[in-house]
């Protein structure tokens, strides 16, 4: 017998953003979730109806008089894990807040009692309008999901807040939701963040470089998941893989170590926390080359190296007393110690407020989806992080942030 698949209501609104929805569902279907889409009639217009039910492999309707005997606007809503409405528009988020049910998926939010998440999508007066700011505090009162929309282009020649999330960052939060219910509460709301991400470059010459595996994945979690949860964002960014930027959030950046230390120390200048997720090279060449170093001999010249700055450290020496500061730590066990006891002294040294540890090689932190390790405290307290996707270990991250500042 089969593990059942998490059962997903897609409800699509009517704007133009409907057609990068195809590829949310795209994506849902695809890590092995049950989709259910439900458009609007307006939505119809945008991308068909055969689209829908061709990507899905479920039929489609918009009005509570198809398949009546089945009183589908009930029993849809029942047998869900998790309602996602992309791209909710103001005409949607406005029913929703006043409980209109006035077809198959205004109705179904009504009867659902499992997660909600809306992914607005409006141009930037309809968002800012003080009705659509009215909606959208209620909705989140009542406990339902809204992350701020993107910025960018828009319909026509229209820039500006308003965009639909990437659909990757879309699918990303859906799958964190199915995972657990509560990891997007609204618990950040007007704290400023900076998260560091990626992996720092030090040039040797034109063409080469000292660098590092880190992909950037887990920084892009944490403000991504920072975001949703309310925060004011920034994210330094040194080398990472292709990654969208995550709805909300200002992107710095930057390539070496030392630009990450001017770019980290300058953001944390407002901050409230602080994150140093990013891979900061130790060391740099001593000496740039401006000319590609030529393969001569057998034996390459040797390359002197000199220290980089300590960026967390000098982050925590130089912060302010209110100020939460978390670490991160990529540790392998050897002779001397396991990678726990290298953590412990570790955290000792930087001072920070949290560290949190990854055990790495063997695909394990860099280059992949997933993530685990431990969350260590400044009191001494030491938390497992269970293996799980990269947004599943921000969200306790953050838990634990939360805490640190409700305390």
């Amino acid at each position: 017998m089969t593990d059942r698949k998490p059962s997903v209501v897609l409800g699509v609104g009517g704007g133009i953003a409907a057609y990068k929805v195809c590829e949310v569902l795209r994506g849902l279907t695809e890590s092995g979730h049950q989709v259910r889409v439900v458009p609007t009639a307006a939505a119809l217009r945008f991308v068909g109806a055969a689209t829908w039910e061709a990507l899905s492999g479920q039929p489609v309707a918009t009005d509570v008089f198809s398949n009546v005997p089945s009183v589908e606007h009930v029993r849809i809503g029942q047998q869900a894990d998790l309602v996602l409405v992309a791209p909710a528009t103001a005409d949607l988020l406005a029913k929703a807040a006043h409980g209109v049910a006035d077809d198959l998926l205004t109705g179904t939010l009504l009867t659902a009692r499992c997660p909600t998440i809306f992914f607005p999508a409006m141009h930037t007066e309809m968002w800012e309008h003080p009705a659509t700011r009215d909606n959208v505090a209620t909705l989140r009162r009542r406990g339902v999901v809204v992350p701020d929309p993107d910025s960018g282009r828009l319909t026509g020649v229209d820039t500006g807040k308003g965009r639909l999330a990437h659909p990757a960052e879309i699918v990303d939060l859906a799958r964190l939701l199915l995972a657990d219910g509560d990891a997007l509460k609204r618990d950040l709301e007007g704290l400023t963040v900076v998260v560091s991400a990626g992996g720092t470059r030090e040039p040797l010459d034109p063409v080469r470089y000292l660098g590092n595996r880190s992909s950037g994945k887990q920084g892009y979690a944490l403000a991504r998941v920072a975001a949703a949860r309310g925060a004011n964002v920034t994210l330094v960014a040194g080398h990472t893989v292709t990654l969208p930027t995550p709805a909300g959030v200002d992107l710095v950046p930057v390539s070496t170590a030392r630009d990450m230390r001017e770019a980290m120390l300058d953001a944390a200048k407002e901050a409230d926390v602080v994150v140093m997720a990013a891979a900061v090279a130790d060391f740099r060449p001593a000496e740039f080359v401006h000319h590609k170093i030529k393969k001569t001999g057998d034996r390459p010249a040797p390359i002197e190296l000199e220290t980089n700055p300590d960026v967390l450290a000098e982050l925590v020496s130089t912060r302010r007393p209110e100020q939460i500061i978390v670490g991160f730590a990529a540790e392998t066990g050897d002779d001397t110690a396991d990678v726990l006891e290298h953590a412990r002294a570790k955290l000792r040294r930087k001072g920070s407020d949290l560290l949190v540890v990854n055990a790495v090689g063997d695909g394990r932190a860099f280059e992949v989806e997933h993530n685990a390790g431990w969350l260590l405290a400044a009191d001494g307290n030491e938390t497992p992080i269970p293996f799980g996707s990269k947004s599943q270990l921000a969200a306790a991250v953050w838990d634990a942030v939360a805490a640190i500042g409700r305390a």
